[in-house]
């Protein structure tokens, strides 16, 4: 479980078998699980230079998610 150096996300992990996104944010918790995500999205935040925007950008609001 990789944890970011971002000032939004704390950490997230990813499930292959489900494709399923959870993400801790340093501010409201977690985990907050995003489904049917791709592979290459998860792999983008972990590399992304900023985690918040990235999430912004190209997960909040296109999965759908529960906490």
């Amino acid at each position: 479980m990789p944890f970011l150096k971002s000032t939004a996300v704390a950490r997230a992990e990813y499930d292959y078998a489900t494709s399923t996104l959870s993400i801790w944010f340093r501010e409201s918790g977690g985990p907050y699980d995003y489904y049917r995500v791709p592979e290459s999205v998860y792999v983008g935040l972990i590399n992304a230079r900023s985690a918040g925007i990235y999430f912004n950008s190209h997960i909040r609001d296109r999965y759908s998610s529960n906490r």
